[in-house]
């Protein structure tokens, strides 16, 4: 997933169509010169509709692409004939895509499953024609129902990426290097914080033709959920993660205190993200030694925890089995 494609934000300006007018007709043939009322209701307004669609990654197909607008219903006409109703536009959009009102940020619907449909904007119902009106008392309505104005409004869309394990971690702790070496993903790499502008997905695969997806997100700094650094825009695609992988350097300072910065930044952000699963993964283990490691394992928090080096590839089958476990705790989709 190249950075400059993926787009996880758009704002669009949705119009629905207007509902068709229905018709005040009245029958007129050459043997009923005086008929009754005869006209057909107008057709409803075209839908903006959400559609899941699973091969997508990204929003980018919107970024450039910001006012939809669906079409308006056809007018009612004679003989009870039923106006033609407007033509819907049907928005595709990756799986786990959020739709809120951009004026009052107001939750409309999330998107989770391959071809399930939303509308977003209803387009407006089409008037009723003058048969409708007319009864015993009243046979000859010469009026109709006009058809109801679309809808016009600005709407976000948010795509919360969907994993089974999102990698939470301060920048360089080591979460895109993972990533690469037990998975195919080949996200960028480099000695300086956020290299990871974007997040990556890989599918990580275990014997029996078992697999699982993984996420590497931007690195959280401390106060990320105040906005600082880049961690803030990314936080919410942990939402979607069924477990939270934290990932701290062998080298850290205190290795317990920095989970603990790791878990308030998710705690401020969203308290819900503590009801996760989650391992601790401490990295870059080759720079330690045996008697340093034994060390440490006691001064970690209580989390079920593994030591692991991405670049000699130590403890690495360990993990997989961790959070495999952990999913099949979770999930007995996974057994």
């Amino acid at each position: 997933m190249a950075e400059s494609n993926f787009v996880d934000y758009v704002k669009i300006f949705c119009s629905s169509g207007h509902g068709g007018p229905g018709s005040a007709h009245f029958l007129r043939t050459r043997g009923v010169p005086h008929g009754g009322p005869d006209g057909g209701d107008g057709g409803r307004g075209g839908h903006i509709i959400l559609k899941g669609n699973k091969q997508l990654w990204t929003l980018i197909h919107l970024k450039y692409t910001r006012h939809l607008r669906a079409k308006d219903g056809e007018n009612g006409a004679k003989q009870l004939m039923h106006g033609a109703n407007g033509a819907d536009v049907t928005i595709e959009v990756p799986l786990g895509t959020v739709a809120r009102d951009a004026e009052t940020g107001k939750y409309e619907c999330e998107i989770t499953e391959d071809g399930q449909s939303v509308i977003l904007v209803p387009g407006g119902k089409g008037g009723l024609g003058n048969d409708h009106f007319k009864s015993s008392t009243f046979q000859a309505p010469k009026f109709a129902q006009p058809g109801e104005e679309g809808i016009e409004s600005w709407k976000i869309l948010e795509l919360k990426l969907l994993a089974d394990v999102g990698l939470v971690g301060f920048p360089n702790a080591g979460k895109s290097t993972l990533l690469s070496v037990i998975s195919a993903a080949k996200p960028q790499i480099a000695d300086y914080p956020f290299t990871t502008l974007v997040p990556n997905l890989g599918i990580v695969p275990l014997e029996g033709k078992k697999s699982f997806v993984m996420a590497d997100i931007p690195g959280i700094i401390e106060g990320a959920h105040e906005g600082k650094g880049i961690g803030l825009r990314f936080l919410r695609h942990i939402e979607r993660n069924s477990i939270l992988l934290f990932m701290i350097p062998v080298d850290s300072q205190d290795i317990r205190k920095e989970y603990e910065i790791l878990l308030n930044e998710l705690r401020q952000f969203n308290p819900e993200l503590l009801d996760k699963a989650r391992v601790l993964a401490v990295t870059k283990t080759d720079l330690a030694d045996a008697e340093l490691t034994r060390e440490l394992k006691k001064e970690l928090p209580d989390v079920p925890s593994v030591f692991i080096s991405s670049h000699k590839k130590l403890g690495l089958n360990k993990l997989k089995s961790m959070l495999w476990n952990e999913l099949n705790q979770i999930n007995t989709d996974y057994i």
